[in-house]
């Protein structure tokens, strides 16, 4: 209730703030007054009531927050980099050759014969012999013998035996010992050094507004007019964030990376030589040895003698006769027959044989640390606030009547005449009230 008649008495006072020809009227904190009123007539005076502001001087509690700074000890880990040599007995991968028999399935293909019937239709030609006459001309042939004589000349072979060197090549295998170089590879220790990145930061304390719940209060528009309105409330807090840093260190890395080594080793090779072998073979040899032979030859001469000949000729007639046949056709079926067979296959064994490496191992031991820090804590500190209270007391004022001189409009005003007081005028003087700035509520807008 307080705080209600605060803020009226606060809007009242800006209004007569910002309309200057109301001034008279907020002297009365709103009431009416007869400084506008015509002049004064023959009627009765009544008291009237108006109004007093009282002002009053109260106190109150306020609480106000303070970051004040405290200091505190963290430990921190700070982790350093010792290094020591560490022996170490590593295995070394030795190939070598070795066989084993492996058994696989082999499918064979198996084509078996057969024979199925089948029926099909023929057509079977049937010949018939028919006779015609045909006259025609022939010349007869007369032989006649006789003798004459003929050369010729004939080849007669003769053979004689006489010898042939033969060449033939013979393979020989020749043994011999050679270099052969072979390869194999092992794995070398390889130290490079990397980078490292690990964040060394730390936490610090920002400072964040915290908006909260809208309070209703007097806000001024564009036009310098009051009004209500809600107006936002918020605090400020502390937040920790964390700032960071990045260190970069070297940090020695080793791996293994493969090398080939070259060897060489005495390897038997043997070789195929070609030689040549000469025998002499005896070859029989034929050759042809030209004679003139004269022999009488019997010679048959033959004349043509024309004769006319009258023939009955056969000729065959063919008609197509239809015949069911069955035949056997052979038909093959094909079956997978499956067989083992065994094979020598190569492959290779592995052994590990082990050696020893010494090299330097970076060892990260960590050690706790003392650091002192800073932070903000809120404190709460009362302190005593004085304000002004206003307060409105009705007050009753009851002037003397104008009708004492007689001036009535009727002569008879039912009033007995009297003159006003010394000093009282019949127009009610409001009383003077000077302006003074009320302290607006914590939080409201000014």
């Amino acid at each position: 209730m307080r705080k209600t008649m605060v803020r009226m008495l606060t809007a009242l006072a800006l209004g007569i703030v910002a309309a200057p020809g109301s001034v008279e009227a907020g002297r009365y904190c709103g009431a009416a007054s007869y400084s506008c009123c015509p002049a004064p007539v023959c009627q009765p005076a009544a008291c009237y009531t108006t109004c007093r502001v009282e002002r009053q001087q109260c106190e109150r509690t306020v609480y106000s927050y303070v970051q004040e700074p405290q200091q505190y000890m963290v430990s921190r880990t700070v982790h350093d980099t010792i290094y020591e040599d560490v022996a170490e007995t590593r295995q070394r991968t030795v190939q070598e050759t070795a066989f084993r028999e492996e058994q696989y399935q082999v499918a064979r293909q198996v084509i078996e014969t057969a024979e199925r019937e089948e029926q099909y239709t023929v057509m079977r030609p049937v010949t018939e012999t028919q006779y015609r006459e045909h006259c025609y001309t022939v010349q007869k042939p007369v032989w006649t013998e006789s003798t004459r004589e003929v050369r010729r000349c004939v080849q007669r072979p003769v053979t004689e035996t006489i010898e042939r060197e033969c060449r033939r090549t013979v393979v020989r295998t020749v043994s011999e010992t050679v270099n052969q170089e072979r390869c194999y590879t092992v794995m070398e220790p390889v130290t490079t050094c990397r980078t490292v990145r690990k964040d060394c930061g730390k936490w610090t304390w920002q400072r964040a507004y915290n908006p909260s719940f809208p309070f209703p209060g007097l806000t001024c528009d564009d036009c310098g007019n009051s009004r209500w309105a809600m107006q936002p409330r918020g605090f400020y807090t502390l937040r920790p964030q964390w700032c960071p840093n990045v260190v970069e260190s070297q940090v020695a890395c080793t791996t293994y990376q493969p090398k080939v080594c070259r060897q060489t080793v005495p390897v038997t090779v043997c070789r195929q030589v070609p030689e040549t072998i000469v025998t002499k073979v005896p070859v029989q040899v034929c050759r042809i040895v030209s004679q003139e032979v004269v022999e009488q030859v019997p010679v048959r001469t033959c004349r043509m003698v024309c004769e006319q000949v009258t023939q009955r000729i056969p000729y065959q007639v063919c008609r197509q006769v239809a015949e069911q046949c069955t035949r056997k056709v052979p038909v093959q079926t094909c079956r997978t027959v499956m067989e083992t067979k065994t094979c020598r296959v190569p492959f290779t064994v592995c052994r590990q044989e082990p050696y020893t490496v010494t090299h330097r191992v970076a060892k990260c031991v960590a050690r706790e640390e003392q650091v002192p820090c800073t932070r903000m804590v809120t404190r709460c500190v009362p302190r005593v606030e004085t304000y002004e209270v206003c307060k409105i007391v009705p007050h009753t004022v009851c002037p003397a009547s104008p009708c004492s001189t007689g001036g009535c409009a009727s002569g008879n005003c039912g009033v007995p005449n009297a003159a006003p007081p010394v000093g009282v005028s019949p127009t009610p003087v409001p009383e003077s009230v000077p302006l003074t700035r009320i302290p607006a509520p914590r939080g409201a807008a000014t």
